[in-house]
């Protein structure tokens, strides 16, 4: 499929429910699993199932994904492949940003149509989960469909978060609705495999990957009122065009919120986590960094993640994942928690001339974290104390904010010696 489908990964919106992460960047550029980012899990989806070809369309705080894309996928020069940024830009036929998910592909489509593609495989720069994009291409192809849409089974709590769908014995897709309300449930539950009964899981949601024909989408992207994949082609198309289901019931999850994400990267820590960065056929591709081993000192790791370049005194870290070039003094806890790293080292100059006013960067002597995502570059004093969950009402200051309970220390803040969260 690699020649005939040309991959289009969404960047999406500002992120606000993502925020204080999406402050400084892009939803797509937001540091998971200590050493990726979150674009690089379509990516490398796509290049796991032969498809080279890959555009990524975004408009907020793009300048650090820009640079990880550009340091990261290069290919051969004697190759055909790319990865491309597309940023929302004005024309003189357009002035505005993009107002949605069809509408950036609409904005976007002279880029597309100079390449020779039978196939448009369109995705979202925010979810986790790892797919052979091969198998759904085959499926459309075999069922002559004009567009596809990868679903998942889930549970009745969910359901109402998705645009939710009906098909027949053939998989083709009846009915549609964005969102039901929990009283309309009962109209949509679908045949599903045993083992998703079993988990309840009884409704089909539209995960938001699509294929389109080539043909169909410069057509559908003609309409210029359509802004929205999701609550208007899709729901619209059924009715006009065949639309087909390709069921996955692999582990997927959107990272729409703090809360999806902090637990998507504490799940990592799973003697057999469900996302599965260990496998040898399909890899997660991301930047080669020069770095060195992990050096860690007296400390207890239980369930941990560890990523490279760390320098590690702490005491004990248990259910947490620790990002590129971290830094933890001594004495230090860690519990149930996200520490992204930094994006360099500071000279044991600059450590010496902080050390005792908690202006080094990284978590300081005798700390005490739990149930919080530390950003990167964060300068944590000694003897600070963060103590996330369900007690702390949700804020947001120039430090940190809380979601549900999940204290974000923001990039770059500075918490003196003593601070109490």
């Amino acid at each position: 499929m690699k020649k005939s489908t040309l991959a289009i990964i969404l960047g999406g919106g500002q992120g606000s429910r993502l925020s204080p992460l999406t402050e400084n960047r892009s939803k797509p550029a937001v540091p998971v699993a200590g050493k990726y980012r979150l674009v690089d899990i379509p990516i490398s989806n796509c290049i796991n199932s032969d498809i080279d070809r890959i555009f990524v369309l975004t408009q907020f705080n793009s300048a650090s994904l820009n640079k990880h894309i550009k340091n990261t996928y290069q290919f051969s020069f004697f190759s055909n492949s790319f990865v491309d940024i597309l940023a929302a830009e004005q024309t003189p036929d357009n002035k505005n940003w993009f107002q949605g998910t069809a509408d950036a592909v609409r904005q976007c489509m002279p880029h597309f149509l100079n390449y020779e593609f039978d196939y448009a495989l369109i995705l979202s720069g925010d979810q986790l989960y790892q797919m052979d994009f091969n198998e759904m291409v085959e499926a459309h192809i075999k069922a002559k469909a004009d567009i596809t849409l990868a679903t998942l089974p889930v549970v009745a709590r969910e359901a109402s978060e998705f645009g939710i769908l009906k098909s027949n014995a053939k998989n083709i897709i009846q009915e549609f609705i964005e969102k039901p309300a929990p009283e309309l449930l009962p109209d949509w539950v679908s045949e599903t495999s045993e083992e998703m009964k079993r988990e309840g899981k009884i409704y089909l949601a539209s995960m938001g990957i699509y294929i389109f024909n080539r043909e169909l989408l410069v057509e559908l992207m003609k309409d210029q009122e359509t802004k929205d994949f999701g609550k208007e082609i899709i729901p619209q198309s059924i009715k006009t065009h065949k639309v087909l289901s390709f069921p996955y019931e692999g582990y997927w999850t959107d990272i729409g919120n703090i809360d999806s994400f902090y637990e998507a990267n504490l799940g990592l820590t799973d003697d057999i986590p469900k996302f599965n960065l260990f496998n040898n056929s399909k890899p997660v591709y991301t930047r080669a960094r020069l770095l060195p081993p992990s050096k860690i000192s007296g400390t207890t790791l239980e369930k941990t993640v560890v990523s490279d370049g760390c320098i590690i005194h702490a005491s004990r870290i248990e259910h947490s994942v620790i990002g590129i070039r971290s830094r933890i003094g001594k004495s230090t806890t860690i519990v149930n928690s996200y520490i992204m790293g930094n994006d360099y080292y500071q000279n044991l100059d600059e450590i010496d001339q902080h050390y005792n006013d908690g202006k080094v960067m990284g978590i300081g002597e005798r700390c005490y974290l739990n149930n919080c995502i530390v950003d990167k570059n964060v300068h944590i004093g000694n003897d600070v104390r963060v103590n996330g969950g369900k007690h702390l009402l949700d804020s947001n200051n120039e430090l940190y904010s809380v979601k549900e309970g999940i204290v974000v220390i923001k990039k770059g803040a500075i918490l003196p010696n003593g601070y109490v969260i």
